[in-house]
């Protein structure tokens, strides 16, 4: 062999011996031009976890969606005028009494105070305030505990993220001694960005009381019923008695608030912006079933696994589809299609199949007729993207971020993203 050939030979040698790492990921080069599919091996990970829940694509049982723009007395809905003095309605009093609940009438007292100012947060760079929002009624009262970052840089009102924070306020610490992915106050102050958050419990407790505790212990003067709200919908009421404080702040812009959350916050974060159309825009973050997800796939988590694992989140009158979704009046798709023609971010992670990431992005394609009739110039393709790659047209935008069931700075600064476009 000549040194000229040995040295090819060397080269061919140390070039494959680099290749052999990446050799498993051949799969994944794949879908970078396919769009996303779960990895088998995640798949049969997952099953062998929970043999009783459906993750193979080709177990998916054939389902018809309602349509978001017929009538219920079955007329095509055309105009945005249609949709909004009829259609609108009609898919919120379908949510209302098959899925979230309705708010009772009972009447109640609010106040807001903001209790600690420092304008010297964050290094100088933004001003906090703690503000504590009291609900009272004639005999009990409730206190939801708001903290609120804004940028000190900018000569206008900022553009604020309100989180639906259920993770625990060990994420969201206002002396900012303790940092997390799930709330970057630094990330969104430097982009310029106001950030509020909420502890969900304060609004409602997340376990199964009889709803005897929280707001349903002060608002709930009748007897229960089939469309009574459940916890989703009052931590969804409580976001919205936040945004009432938050439209007031000299410093926040009024007009541009998003509301963010993650798991059952994400879908509390969809019911939020459905219910309340002051909210510029929407995050829902691995939402799942309940969520963004779409029901009638019975992929990952089922309706009747959520009503059974959680019978607090939901009115009691979902349970009548627990074994079959295919009679239930709406999909989540018409859930996404409440929030045009607003912006509207949906993500999921590709570990987390429990969420189903192709069925919340589906219900966001399936949602997209309904921003056009309202004239956002939106156009997703059916098939999704590639892993960790986003999405964005018109003011919906999602994507499937690598990793398990989580809210990152990755995802975050794919919400800003958006809100660059819509909010700034």
């Amino acid at each position: 062999m000549t040194i000229m050939n040995y040295k090819k030979y060397c080269l061919i040698l140390v070039s494959t011996l680099m290749l052999i790492p990446y050799l498993s990921s051949i799969e994944l080069i794949a879908q970078d031009t396919q769009g996303w599919r779960a990895s088998d091996q995640t798949v049969e990970r997952l099953s062998k976890a929970r043999p009783e829940t459906n993750y193979y694509e080709d177990k998916v049982p054939e389902y018809i969606l309602p349509d978001p723009l017929i009538t219920l007395s079955g007329k095509k809905v055309t105009t945005a005028r249609l949709w909004n003095n009829e259609r609108r309605q009609e898919i919120l009093e379908l949510f209302r009494e098959n899925v979230y609940g309705r708010v009772p009438e009972t009447s109640y007292q609010k106040s807001s105070k903001v209790v600690k100012e420092d304008r010297d947060a964050i290094g100088g760079t933004a001003t906090l305030k703690l503000v504590d929002i009291t609900i009272s009624t004639d005999s009990k009262s409730l206190v939801i505990h708001l903290t609120l970052f804004t940028p000190n840089n900018l000569r206008k009102p900022a553009p604020t993220f309100l989180l639906i924070d259920n993770r625990g306020q060990e994420n969201t610490d206002p002396e900012r001694q303790k940092k997390s992915e799930f709330w970057p106050v630094e990330e969104a102050i430097a982009r310029g960005y106001g950030m509020a958050v909420f502890y969900n419990a304060d609004v409602d407790p997340d376990n199964f009381d009889d709803f005897k505790n929280g707001i349903h212990g002060l608002l709930d003067k009748s007897v229960r019923q089939g469309d009574s709200w459940g916890t989703i919908a009052a931590w969804a009421w409580g976001a919205s008695r936040c945004l009432d404080y938050l439209v007031t702040d000299k410093d926040v812009a009024g007009d541009k608030v998003a509301v963010v959350g993650h798991s059952r916050g994400g879908k509390t974060a969809l019911w939020a912006g459905a219910e309340d159309t002051r909210f510029a825009m929407v995050v829902s973050n691995e939402s799942g079933c309940g969520g963004a997800a779409l029901a009638r796939r019975q992929f990952g988590e089922t309706v009747g696994r959520i009503n059974t694992s959680f019978p607090h989140w939901f009115c009691t009158n979902f349970r009548k589809y627990n074994d079959d979704v295919d009679a239930l009046p709406v999909d989540m798709h018409m859930l996404l299609a409440l929030i045009a023609p607003r912006a509207l971010y949906v993500d999921c992670a590709s570990d987390d199949l429990w969420g189903d990431p192709r069925g919340s992005y589906l219900a966001l394609f399936h949602a997209v007729p309904v921003f056009q009739l309202l004239g956002i110039n939106s156009d997703i393709p059916e098939a999704m993207p590639p892993l960790n790659m986003q999405v964005m047209s018109g003011s919906v935008a999602y994507h499937v971020r690598e990793g398990g069931h989580n809210m990152l700075l990755t995802d975050w600064n794919w919400f800003m993203d958006l809100a660059d476009v819509v909010l700034k």
